[in-house]
């Protein structure tokens, strides 16, 4: 098991990080992908906003800022008065930790259900590092998207389907901070331009979470 994980904070940037135990393919069908999503937005949405993010065969990558603890914490209150459960209220770090640990069992035993599998799906604990400079978010949002083109799912990671990145490209509605990542890059054109160049993303291999 993986030691020194680092403690989720409130009003944080974060490189999540994780995949399939033993290197497993967990999204083994084509509706996989949004099925996912669709339980992603049920449990972390509370507690996270989504700036970027890849889900590729068996693993996945998101770039989220957790929201402030005053919102985390009325949340979970919340949701506790409604289930008529323990009023004392855990800390942030495990609030968030507990939303990606109910993601994880959920989706698995939708996954155990449908393939006849049984057991864990995901490693444990899921891999995260803070993002600490603006420099590093636009490179982390690029190192994201390019994702597909670095495993060879595709030749032109503009053309993977499971990404967030047709979403910078439209003005359909999305749940994405888009028009946060946006500025971060200045705007639409230059976000465009700056995914146009090659990258080896060396400045932010301490913020890269593979092994």
């Amino acid at each position: 098991m993986k030691t020194n994980i680092l403690p989720l904070k409130p009003n944080t940037f974060y490189h999540i990080y994780n995949r399939g135990i033993n290197g497993e393919t967990i999204f083994k069908q084509s509706r996989n992908y949004s099925y996912f999503l669709e339980k992603y937005d049920r449990f972390l949405s509370p507690v996270a906003d989504t700036h970027a993010y890849c889900l590729l065969g068996n693993h996945f990558h998101f770039l989220i800022r957790t929201k402030s603890e005053d919102v985390i914490i009325e949340m979970k209150t919340k949701m506790l008065s409604k289930t008529n459960k323990n009023p004392n209220i855990p800390s942030v770090n495990k609030i968030i930790s507990q939303a990606f640990a109910s993601l994880f069992k959920s989706y698995a035993q939708s996954i155990n259900k449908a393939f006849n599998r049984t057991g864990a799906l995901f490693e444990e604990p899921f891999r995260r590092i803070e993002i600490s400079s603006e420099s590093y978010f636009r490179q982390m949002v690029h190192y994201i998207h390019f994702n597909p083109q670095k495993h060879g799912f595709v030749n032109d990671f503009r053309d993977y389907p499971h990404s967030s990145y047709s979403a910078f490209t439209t003005l359909k509605n999305t749940k994405l901070k888009r028009e946060t990542v946006l500025a971060c890059f200045g705007d639409r054109v230059k976000f465009l331009d700056s995914h146009a160049i090659h990258s080896s993303f060396q400045e932010i291999k301490d913020f890269i979470l593979e092994e």
